[in-house]
């Protein structure tokens, strides 16, 4: 096989590709990898009734039995984290919603915009760069390298994977927005291919699918189906086919939205904590998801490629349900027309921070329209202070955890104030404040939680993680619920929470590179999973930052599994008493995080 020979200059890096011509896969030429990834898979909700597929996967090949999300749990962050092997302290992808200290176009000019967007994701491109992320990402050192490269699914992660190539000539581009002016364009011979298929070339919408509900109408009962089918028969009946006749490796991401869509918006449990994300609509959409995957596995079968491929599972995070429920919050006091009674709102945090400092708020959604009495941020996101144009406090709401930033010049008075005020909120458990900001009792440090490294985008001064419980099931991690940040309802799905709960993701392996019938009982996570691509491939692309994954070769044939440690670290504890507590493991200098909190309000803390 030729090596691939990276040049970095400036902010791009050159591979040395391999002929368009090249022939036959030699022997000594890596194989081909299919990254599968199924959306807010829970680990210990998949069984050969809910996910048979999935379980073949992980009890025929590797069972990654101690896998970890990257925290924030949210989907672009843990998409960072796969694509490049990074650490989000790296790749600047803090949650799915940051601030960017610039109004981002593609977000109606808002300065948090929500990056599942293609638009959106080339404006912060442009902003810093050419590439908001800083690292090579394994579709981009693939392509470059000579392989085959698609990346098809969910809108946002989807791109992630090869963000700063948008002519679709290279590596194919498949998401929501296919077809449309906000889409990346399709190559010829897939827009051929489709119709020779009779597939559209416009992504089908998400349809029942999509809908959330309100506080009085219930969510959705139907999985993704339509559109994620469309999106399994471009893979098996155009992408893949013209794989195989090029004869030659290739990379390919498939990233699902199920179940974490329909686990969102399902309507089996309105405002009510139980059955949550464990009915009906939820198990639909797990299997939806399975049986993409058992269609993908077919087509390789069938194209003779199974013996030559790869297929690794995983999920960006675990799930929880959602919980809206305070006694301490300023918000929960408060009437709104779209509020159940005694529920918060959306824009909790920046409401009560904004009361909390006597300053104004303001939505950078809704072009800094002044917040007032009986109203809320329309996405939860707040601008604070006197000046929506110079805000001193900036929140971007997330779900199950928020982030806080301190546009300069920063007044370490007020940093003190916010701190003050979020660590006697009930719903708060375990803050964690960049140390340059100074020591507060009761926090961590983000550089602690690998959230401080050489990103390019604004770092985040405080990530805020809510408060957790078990809601009373067998397996806790299948049934934990969470306060959340978030327009949805309480008794609907949402992550991003430091529980063991979202945490704790899927993650399975089968193929030439793995063992069969193996119990990895070592940590592993999606940082994890992009170092060990780009070990498949036989690729080293330069690295900017040094929080990086690290090779899962235990997993490989004649692997042996590492030493690993657990260990429990507290912070100082607060005049309440109330300690910042952090639950991680460690193989050599690499980190796994499985929980942090408030002992008492975060499940996996016990």
């Amino acid at each position: 096989m030729k090596t691939a020979h990276f040049i970095f200059v400036g902010a791009m890096a050159w591979g040395a590709a391999l002929s368009p011509k090249a022939p036959a896969v030699a022997a000594d030429e890596p194989h081909s990898i299919v990254l599968f990834v199924a959306d807010g898979l829970r680990a210990r909700i998949v069984n050969n009734q809910t996910a048979p597929v999935m379980a073949s996967v992980r009890d025929k090949g590797v069972r990654f039995a101690n896998s970890h999300s990257i925290f924030p749990t949210f989907t672009t962050a843990n998409a960072s984290s796969m694509a490049t092997g990074h650490f989000l302290g790296d790749t600047g992808d803090f949650s799915n919603t940051i601030y960017t200290g610039f109004p981002v176009p593609g977000a109606g000019k808002s300065l948090t915009p929500f990056l599942e967007s293609d638009p959106v994701l080339g404006d912060v491109d442009e902003h810093f760069s050419g590439d908001y992320l800083n690292e090579i990402t394994i579709l981009r050192a693939a392509r470059e390298a000579g392989f085959q490269t698609a990346a098809i699914g969910k809108l946002g992660p989807t791109l992630i994977f090869d963000h700063t190539e948008r002519t679709g000539q290279k590596t194919v581009i498949i998401d929501d927005s296919t077809g449309t002016k906000n889409g990346i364009p399709l190559a010829g011979w897939v827009m051929e291919g489709l119709g020779a298929a009779q597939l559209p070339l416009t992504a089908p919408v998400r349809g029942e699918n999509g809908k959330a509900g309100n506080a009085k109408t219930a969510g959705t009962l139907a999985p993704n189906a339509e559109q994620q089918g469309w999106m399994i028969e471009a893979t098996t009946k155009v992408v893949l086919p013209e794989f195989k006749k090029q004869g030659k490796p290739f990379v390919l991401v498939f990233w699902s939205r199920d179940p974490d869509g329909t686990q969102h918006n399902q309507g089996d449990s309105l405002n009510a904590l139980v059955p949550g994300i464990n009915g009906p609509t939820s198990l639909a959409g797990i299997k939806n998801a399975d049986d993409d995957l058992g269609k993908l596995r077919q087509a390789l079968l069938d194209l003779g490629l199974d013996q030559t491929t790869d297929v690794i599972v995983t999920a960006d995070h675990g799930f929880s349900v959602i919980s809206k429920q305070s006694a301490t919050s300023t918000s929960a006091k408060a009437t709104y027309a779209d509020v159940p009674e005694g529920f918060v709102p959306p824009g909790v945090v920046a409401i009560d921070v904004a009361a909390g400092l006597g300053l104004p708020l303001w939505d950078p959604d809704t072009g800094a329209a002044r917040i007032t009495e009986g109203t809320h941020p329309q996405l939860g996101n707040g601008l604070i202070g006197e000046d929506p144009n110079r805000p001193q406090v900036v929140v971007a709401a997330n779900g199950g955890s928020d982030l806080l930033y301190f546009p300069e010049p920063i007044d370490r008075e007020l940093v003190h104030k916010v701190v003050e005020g979020l660590m006697a909120q009930d719903y708060v458990s375990g803050l964690f404040v960049d140390e340059a900001l100074g020591s507060f009792p009761g926090t961590m440090t983000t550089k602690d939680i690998n959230l401080k490294g050489t990103a390019v985008t604004p770092l985040p001064a405080i990530a805020v993680n809510f408060a957790s419980k078990w809601t009373g099931c067998d397996e806790p991690t299948n049934c934990t619920a969470e306060f959340a940040d978030t327009l949805l309802q309480q008794g609907q799905g949402m992550h991003g929470s430091f529980s063991r709960a979202d945490t704790f993701n899927f993650m399975a392996a089968i193929g030439p590179d793995f063992k069969t019938s193996y119990v990895d009982e070592a940590p592993a996570s999606n940082a994890d999973l992009g170092k060990t691509i780009f070990s498949l491939l036989k690729l080293e692309p330069p690295a900017h930052g040094k929080l990086v994954g690290r090779v899962l070769s235990e997993a490989m044939p004649g692997g042996m599994t590492p030493d690993f440690t657990s260990h429990t670290r507290s912070s100082k504890p607060d005049d309440k008493g109330l300690r910042t507590i952090l639950r991680y493991q460690t193989v050599g200098d690499t980190k796994y995080f499985d929980a942090a909190g408030f002992l008492g309000r975060t499940v996996g803390l016990e």
